[in-house]
């Protein structure tokens, strides 16, 4: 089995903007990120579905409704119970696979799951962010680890598949900290993970911090190199990190969009595949004398552009700094955590989950 695995599935997004949520973390603004400032009912739920059933065509891939945004165990319970009333309904009747959520640590209890867990609810996803309490506090977040821990512990007891997410570059976090943080989720045993890197939406009090000079964003660089670091820590613990930034939506990328500044790009999740690849080819050519000007490189065809990198970024480095003449990159059928180089007629396998381990204990991340 590949630990990088891909996301197999088709989602319905129901997004429910800032309802319930107790408190007002200083990075966000649900109604400027999604771009939904009207507040869900169960009828708009309902078209939402059926909306979406009529574009989504028959495939073998599982087919998911998904409550984003605000808290949604925060909700009043009774609007709760009757959201999932008739999401479980299409779930009940087929035409849809499963139920995700996502909401706060400090906002499940038991009576709450069994609630969830009586109207269908799969997938509860964790709003993390950090691990780290001053962090927390500094976001005002207004839970403690502690939260986490017992939240975490109370949907496992109700088997829930988990995930969690954590954000990386908030106020008063460190490299050092949102690596800290990765370590302390894997140890958790998540079914799933996201990481995102910080950025600043308008009418947000991280806003006024950057505005006062008080909170200075992370770089692009500075937030691939971060996440690359999570993400190879995440595969080598073969957990399911299925999504690196926040979803390049009209509303964000626009020139009147609502992203003030932070390390926002809409292929960010592959600057960091590329980077990993980056890493890996580094520590092939560092141990293995090239004869010659010219090599091959065969990858699995799904990653081909993770491996070159954009705008050729990773082929040119490498001609660059080992002095090579050509590199030809050809995509065949093979699993996507080996690739074969191929110099004067000899064709190396690299292993690329080796590869990262050995990097990871390098550089003491494990």
């Amino acid at each position: 089995l590949s630990k990088k695995m891909k996301s197999k599935h088709n989602i319905i997004p129901i997004f429910v903007p800032h309802v319930g949520c107790p408190h007002d973390c200083v990075f966000c603004n649900q109604k400027k990120i999604t771009g939904v400032s009207t507040d869900m009912t169960k009828q708009e739920v309902d078209s939402t579905i059926k909306s979406y059933l009529k574009t989504i065509p028959e495939t073998n891939k599982t087919l998911e409704v998904a409550f984003y945004g605000g808290s949604f165990t925060a909700i009043d319970r009774g609007v709760q119970r009757d959201f999932l009333e008739v999401a479980n309904s299409y779930k009940m009747s087929g035409k849809v696979d499963r139920i995700r959520l996502s909401t706060r640590p400090d906002c499940i209890d038991r009576e709450e799951l069994q609630m969830l867990k009586e109207n269908g609810v799969d997938i509860i996803e964790l709003g993390v962010q950090s691990l780290d309490q001053h962090v927390l506090d500094a976001s005002n977040r207004g839970h403690s680890k502690q939260d986490v821990y017992e939240a975490v512990k109370l949907i496992r007891e109700f088997g829930f598949t988990l995930g969690l997410q954590m954000m990386l570059g908030l106020p008063e976090d460190t490299k050092d900290k949102s690596i800290a943080t990765a370590k302390e989720l894997i140890s958790l045993k998540p079914d799933l993970v996201r990481i995102y890197p910080t950025l600043i939406v308008k009418e947000t009090f991280l806003q006024e911090l950057y505005e006062k000079g008080d909170y200075i964003p992370l770089s692009v660089d500075e937030a691939v190199e971060i996440s690359s670091i999570a993400l190879m820590m995440f595969e080598l613990a073969n957990i399911n990190v299925i999504r690196i930034g926040l979803q390049p939506t009209e509303n964000i990328c626009s020139e009147s969009g609502e992203v003030v500044a932070g390390p926002f790009h809409p292929s960010f999740r592959q600057l960091v595949e590329s980077r990993i690849y980056k890493i890996v080819l580094d520590k092939f050519f560092e141990t293995h004398t090239i004869l010659g000007e010219d090599i091959s490189i065969e990858v699995s065809n799904k990653e081909i552009s993770n491996l070159v990198g954009q705008k050729s970024e990773n082929t040119k480095k490498i001609k660059e700094k080992y002095n090579l003449r050509k590199v030809k990159v050809i995509g065949i059928d093979v699993d996507e955590d080996v690739f074969f180089i191929i110099n004067d007629d000899i064709r190396y396998c690299v292993d690329r989950m080796k590869a990262i381990e050995e990097y990871l204990k390098n550089e003491n991340y494990l």
